[in-house]
């Protein structure tokens, strides 16, 4: 039985690729040609490379060359369609906040121009300060009556009150009377030549100012109980003294009096005040010295 061997070319016996009996290859001689043929590849890919990189950049150039002269002619196009360099707006004409150097003017207070005679110096007179045939309150429509004015002023008032109104320097004493249904009440306006004088006559001031009739109303609230109110504003003492026109007694209970009186009352500051409003309207409106 012939033994079995392996040739030095690989697993197989007789019959098989390399036989024990065949000449081996040469395998440096093998390897050697391999390495020539892998380092002709990498000469050729390599040439390929730089000739290529070469056309992509003049490519590349061409376009570059062409995008810049059509860019050039846009451009110069453009130029030519815009305005002359002189026509075009500065940059110093752009939007800005612009402020006045001038600061406004202070809007004065009405009581300014009420506080002393020095600066309050419009007419005044009766008709002026209650003007009108009648006006309409929260509590209805009161008719007006007779008025008066008078530069002596406690002529016009009754028990301490005349005293009190002469001793602080009362200039000027104003009167209207008005009615509602069966109440009449005068208004009263004293005038001073400063608020302090007036202050000082509120704060003082005993009895009423005397009510005044005519023009179809009675004498009323002179020899019985009637409702009287005293406030003060800026240089004015403003008054009240309100009852019924037949000379009943006024009670506590007869809240159309009390409000007659009251309602009569804010009214008579509201002209002063108004008086105010007008001066320093027109100090806001004249020239700056």
């Amino acid at each position: 039985m012939r033994a079995m061997s392996f040739g030095h070319g690989g697993p197989h016996g007789d019959g098989g690729g390399f036989g024990g009996g065949g000449q081996a290859p040469d395998w440096n001689a093998l390897a050697e040609d391999n390495a020539r043929a892998k380092r002709r590849r990498t000469v050729l890919w390599t040439a390929f490379g730089v000739v290529a990189t070469g056309l992509v950049a003049a490519i590349v150039a061409t376009v570059v060359v062409t995008v810049n002269k059509d860019d050039g002619k846009r451009t110069d196009e453009t130029h030519k369609s815009l305005p002359p360099t002189a026509t075009l707006p500065s940059p110093s004409t752009s939007a800005s906040p612009r402020f006045s150097s001038v600061a406004p003017r202070p809007v004065p207070s009405p009581s300014e121009f009420l506080n002393s005679a020095a600066r309050d110096t419009a007419p005044l007179t009766a008709a002026g300060l209650f003007p009108g045939g009648e006006v309409r309150l929260d509590g209805g429509t009161y008719e007006k009556g007779p008025l008066a004015a008078t530069g002596d002023c406690a002529t016009a008032a009754q028990g301490a009150l005349g005293g009190v109104l002469s001793a602080n320097g009362c200039r000027q004493l104003l009167r209207a009377t008005y009615t509602k249904d069966g109440v009449a009440v005068t208004v009263g306006v004293a005038v001073f030549d400063s608020a302090g004088a007036a202050a000082r006559a509120k704060e003082q001031a005993r009895g009423n100012v005397a009510s005044l009739a005519g023009s179809g109303v009675p004498v009323f609230c002179r020899t019985t109980v009637c409702r009287s109110t005293t406030n003060a504003f800026a240089r004015y003492v403003y008054l009240t003294v309100g009852g019924f026109r037949d000379g009943k007694a006024v009670t506590k209970a007869d809240t159309e009096v009390f409000r007659a009186g009251d309602e009569l009352s804010t009214y008579t500051f509201r002209q002063i005040y108004a008086r105010g409003v007008a001066a320093a309207s027109r100090a806001a409106a004249s020239p700056a010295p």
